[in-house]
């Protein structure tokens, strides 16, 4: 899994990568086939006194890109808001991709007693 955290009018300091990494863990746990992972911090500048920290995640998995944004006040609550966002997405897809019937029922169902 390739992982790219990058920041746009933002300097990435190693705690804010360390933090995005660990909640990141929560997501890799429930799916473990994701290919790559990029991850763009930003902050926005609306006007003099008031400044929108903005979160985005482009999750490459087999077949399929989930994409995730979040804008908060605060840097950390949009990440934490946008991993809650990605680990829902995540659950869906591996719901969807997931094959719901077992290998042994299969057969066309419950042998049946011949009189």
């Amino acid at each position: 899994m390739n992982l790219t955290i990058s920041g746009h009018h933002l300097e990435v300091s190693p705690a804010l990568r360390e933090y995005v990494r660990t909640k990141l863990d929560r997501v890799t746990r429930h799916f473990d086939q994701v290919v790559d992972i990029n991850v763009l911090l930003t902050v926005e500048k609306l006007k003099e006194k008031e400044r929108r920290q903005k979160a985005e995640v482009t999750l490459h998995v087999k077949g399929k890109d989930i994409f995730v944004e979040q804008s908060h006040e605060d840097l950390y609550a949009a990440i934490d808001q946008l991993m809650d966002k990605l680990d829902r997405q995540v659950c869906r897809y591996k719901d969807r991709v997931q094959d719901h019937h077992p290998a042994a029922k299969r057969g066309g169902g419950a042998p049946t007693e011949a009189n």
